[in-house]
């Protein structure tokens, strides 16, 4: 029973854990997406000589 409770925790850890990075991941990728949106639109501003 005691190895049945231990595999469930780290069951849930690594999902957790998963969880999480993918979580972190999409933050990541959003700025970034967000940052070369806000390059494409103002990029265009003043000429250069």
């Amino acid at each position: 029973m005691h190895a049945l409770t231990i595999l469930a925790t780290e069951a849930e850890e690594h999902s957790l854990n998963m969880t999480l990075s993918w979580g972190i991941g999409f933050l990541t990728l959003g700025i970034l997406m967000g940052l070369l949106f806000a390059l494409l639109a103002f990029g265009g501003g003043r000429e250069h000589s």
